[in-house]
């Protein structure tokens, strides 16, 4: 009876030791997650432990996509305190402690992309691994493109295209197309991530038309518009080049209205001469009247003829 008694015993003993000693365990249900900007997303951390949980510690750090090497502590839970980053406090917080490490991330913004570590401590429990990790991707639609032009738009000039895009997660994809009057693709050549452009060079007529650049990711597509059109600077003299024609055109006409203007300035005044000079002849001869009929009447025969 003894040796049966004593096994007991030494089962018993060794699972209490065991689970004195037992290892700590953490597991990560999800091994990354996608979430598009603005979204909320829970973070799942569970864990297993034998002990209460008043020593109970966890810590979520996050380490960037902007910058791997460099991780940020996210928040911390501690003898019953939690500690929170102070540039995200009103966005993240536990959910299920003392029994989980979950954390919500609210208004998620590209920047909280990265790999994400729960660290779960509970002595006297040893943690093995006590470490696990998650990948989180914050997704953001195109930003709109902004369209531009530059170059020489007479025929046999060059003119570049140009587009450009601030912002998108996954970087989106840029594309240049002629899209009247005919639908073609153009090569492209990128500069940097966000931004890309067309070279045209010997433009004609048929360059002419409405080029479109897409900028597009999983969450959809942006649009800018560019509405091209090729001179013929011999065909046309009001084109870039038929500037001094025109110029000389307008120096002529105004050349010609102040010709006319002189002859209608003289006309006027020669007509007005005239007339002055036909009323000076007739108050001439009007006094010329008046003298002859006074020299007639105070003649002295008149006189003395008046007094016989």
């Amino acid at each position: 009876m003894a040796s049966p008694v004593r096994w007991i015993l030494w089962t018993l003993l060794v699972c209490f030791a065991a689970l004195q000693n037992a290892a700590l365990r953490v597991t990560m249900r999800e091994s990354s997650l996608e979430a598009v900007r603005g979204d909320s997303v829970l973070l799942p951390c569970s864990f297993f432990t034998s002990s209460d949980f008043s020593r109970l510690n966890v810590i979520w750090t996050l380490a960037p996509f902007s910058s791997p090497g460099s991780p940020v502590q996210v928040i911390v839970y501690d003898h019953g305190q939690v500690i929170k980053n102070p540039s995200l406090i009103g966005r993240v917080d536990f959910t299920g402690l003392p029994f989980s490490a979950d954390i919500m991330l609210n208004e998620t913004r590209v920047s909280d992309g990265g790999i994400y570590r729960c660290m779960v401590n509970n002595p006297p429990d040893t943690a093995d691994p006590g470490v696990g990790e998650l990948l989180l991707s914050v997704l953001e639609p195109p930003s709109l493109p902004v369209c531009e032009w530059d170059g020489a738009v007479d025929v046999g000039g060059s003119v570049r295209l140009s587009c450009s895009v601030e912002e998108g997660a996954p970087t989106p994809e840029i594309r240049w197309e002629k899209v009247n009057p005919e639908e073609i693709s153009l090569p492209i050549n990128m500069e940097g991530e966000l931004s890309g452009s067309v070279q045209i060079v010997n433009v004609s007529s048929q360059t002419s038309g409405l080029y479109r650049c897409s900028a597009t990711n999983v969450l959809g597509t942006e649009n800018c518009y560019i509405n091209l059109a090729i001179y013929n600077s011999e065909a046309a003299p009001g084109g870039p080049s038929g500037v001094l024609p025109g110029v000389l055109l307008t120096l002529v006409m105004a050349s010609v209205l102040l010709a006319l203007l002189v002859i209608i300035l003289w006309l006027h005044r020669t007509g007005q001469d005239g007339r002055s000079s036909r009323r000076r002849r007739r108050r001439h001869r009007k006094a010329e009247e008046e003298e002859c009929y006074n020299e007639i009447r105070y003649t002295p025969s008149l006189m003395k003829r008046s007094f016989v």
